[in-house]
């Protein structure tokens, strides 16, 4: 019973894939404008950030959609395509869950945040509006 279980979810998933790829493209937000100078000091700290993610994940959709909002570069690995990022997703955070912010600080420290409301939150406060510049 557990593999037809298995086998209908992964049928559901290809046959809404397309879809939620679509819907993703057409109702992305406008980014953020900000100054020059203002956005490379953004994609500086943005370069100690990494997000592991599925492509057609909702949540992961949901964390990206914040992304594209607030006008961040951060690096974005698929953890379902590739196994080496996801040996590493692993490794590092301890489960193969999506979305995952891995966030290096100045000392070479990693974190590992999970959840889709906990990284869209984290992102707000570092870079949204009301962040402190």
């Amino acid at each position: 019973m557990k593999p037809l279980i298995r086998l209908f979810f992964r049928t559901l998933r290809l046959v809404l894939a397309p879809f939620m790829l679509l819907s993703y493209r057409l109702t992305r937000p406008k980014g953020v404008v900000r100054s020059p100078a203002d956005q490379q000091a953004v994609d500086a700290r943005t370069r100690k950030l990494a997000l592991y993610h599925y492509p057609t994940c909702p949540f992961c959709l949901k964390t990206r959609r914040t992304m594209q909002r607030l006008s961040l570069d951060i690096e974005l690995r698929d953890a379902q395509h590739d196994a080496a990022h996801r040996a590493a997703l692993i490794a590092g955070g301890g489960k193969p869950q999506v979305p995952c912010l891995l966030i290096t600080d100045a000392n070479g420290q990693q974190t590992w945040l999970y959840e889709s409301d906990a990284i869209n939150a984290y992102l707000n406060s570092e870079f949204g509006d009301t962040a402190a510049a």
